[in-house]
């Protein structure tokens, strides 16, 4: 299992992110170019997912994409 908060301390440059339940888009935490790099090293970590085929609220908040990534493990989320 990835570390996909801290991941996303270093994307986001933020220790924030570890923060329950912190929204990420709205805090400004995670900007259009940190989802570019978001989707990137979560492919350096073997985890390809499409970004125009995920719904957007799932990438609020960091434990949504942890959810989202558990999904993709698990083969419940092909995309």
């Amino acid at each position: 299992m990835i570390d996909v908060r801290k991941i996303l301390a270093e994307v986001c440059e933020d220790d924030a992110v570890y923060e329950e339940g912190i929204d990420l888009i709205d805090s400004g935490l995670l900007d259009s170019l940190a989802f570019v790099e978001l989707f990137d090293r979560l492919e350096d970590e073997g985890i390809f997912l499409q970004p125009t085929r995920i719904d957007r609220n799932a990438l609020r908040t960091p434990e949504g994409i942890e959810r989202l990534i558990a999904d993709y493990e698990e083969g419940k989320y092909n995309c």
